[in-house]
């Protein structure tokens, strides 16, 4: 799974509660094809075992600096990481770090590598506000890891809720993945990119409206996958049946108005524009402002157009800006797709067949032609949508190196 295939990461386990994670964040890491070398603090071996890493990874766990035959064990596992994630991060540890202190085996691999590294803080809510806590996670944030913030939510026994819980580990995996892929390989970062995703609602009366089949899915894998490359992403989303990804901002809205109004706002900033959703084309001239009784007779609405988005944003767009839009046809596609691809002054159009099994709405897959400024049509196999979303914004990038 990219970008895990191939990859060694280091995980460091210290002393807290929160440790019980860790186990199951080691399992994702191996799941996505990594290596994961554990090294687990004295404190932390009291919460959980090297046997419960070493089953879920099949790796040997570390823990002491010092064990019998494993005198240089610090530099070979710092040489051996691409990335290094230390979750939970005590506040002890993350005082041990920030003072260059090598006095355990985990401190002492941070000193010795040049792996990109992740640090992810658990404790009481009180020792994360703490004003010494906080100077030590400023001081790591200059040298050059990355540290996340907690989550608020319940803290250990008795001790209520606030900010200092560890982040879920389906979290964390997110943040490793863009610490993998955005170090200084991917063109996309630090760039900004805007992706719609999801079907719009068109209201009808009060309880009913018009929309499509749409899930969002496809619009969801590219912004996780612009976010994970690195980029400042912006999500778009109309009401989505799928879980918003970690990472990118999310900008909610209803109608094709309003998602219309949201690109245009972004379009003069956003260096990548994808428009993966599916906004509703019509709407009811007029809204009911109480419901619509069943009657006798049919019910007759009078339609009119939505705002074009794409056509909208053309004299909006930032220069050199990279323009992507997708074509959903049920006849004719590459055609029409490349008919699109005209008259809305795109980069790259994605086309693909709503009548095609496993390509349609609400599936995790698609099968999708993409067609290029040029005319070049690149034809791709049926792939999940994260595979789909790869090849997408690998196009974009090197679009992108062209420029």
């Amino acid at each position: 799974m990219r970008p895990f295939d191939g990859r060694t990461v280091l995980l460091g386990v210290t002393g807290g509660i929160a440790s019980y994670k860790s186990a199951w964040l080691a399992r994702l890491l191996t799941k996505a094809g990594a290596s994961v070398d554990t090294v687990l603090t004295r404190s932390a071996t009291e919460f959980v075992s090297t046997i419960t890493f070493e089953a879920l990874t099949g790796r040997t766990a570390h823990t002491g600096l010092f064990d019998s035959g494993r005198a240089l064990e610090h530099i070979k596992l710092a040489r051996a990481a691409d990335a290094i994630v230390v979750a939970p991060a005590t506040a002890d540890f993350l005082a041990r770090a920030a003072g260059g202190q090598a006095n355990d085996l985990l401190t002492a691999v941070l000193l010795a590598t040049k792996a990109p590294v992740l640090l992810v803080p658990a404790m009481n809510d009180h020792m994360w506000a703490h004003p010494q806590t906080q100077a030590n996670v400023t001081r790591l944030r200059d040298i050059g890891y990355r540290v996340l913030n907690p989550d608020e939510g319940a803290l250990a026994a008795g001790e209520g809720e606030g900010p200092g819980r560890m982040p879920e580990p389906e979290t964390i995996f997110a943040y490793v993945a863009r610490l993998l892929e955005s170090n200084g390989s991917s063109t996309l970062a630090g760039r900004r990119v805007v992706v719609t995703a999801g079907p719009t609602h068109e209201a009808i009366d009060p309880v009913r409206f018009i929309s499509n089949h749409s899930s969002g899915k496809m619009g969801v894998a590219l912004a996780s996958s612009a976010w994970r490359r690195g980029a400042d992403v912006c999500l778009i989303a109309g009401p989505l049946s799928v879980a918003a990804p970690t990472g990118p901002a999310i900008r909610r809205v209803d109608t094709t108005e309003q998602m219309a109004r949201a690109v245009g706002e972004l379009a003069p900033v956003a260096d990548v524009l994808i428009m993966a959703a599916a906004p509703a084309d019509f709407r009811p001239a007029t809204v009911a402002t109480s419901k619509i009784k069943k009657g006798e007779t049919a019910l007759v609405l009078a339609m009119e157009n939505t705002t074009d988005i794409l056509r909208a944003t053309l004299e909006r767009r930032k220069k050199n800006a990279i323009v992507v839009g997708f074509a959903l046809e049920t006849d004719d596609a590459v055609a029409n797709g490349r008919k699109k691809l005209e008259d809305k002054s795109l980069d790259l159009i994605v086309v693909n067949d709503a009548t095609e099994a496993g390509a349609g709405f609400g599936v995790d897959t698609n099968r999708v032609t993409l067609i290029d400024r040029a005319g070049a049509e690149e034809v791709l196999p049926l792939l999940s949508k994260a595979d789909v979303a790869d090849a997408i914004l690998d196009r974009v990038e090197r679009i992108a190196n062209g420029r």
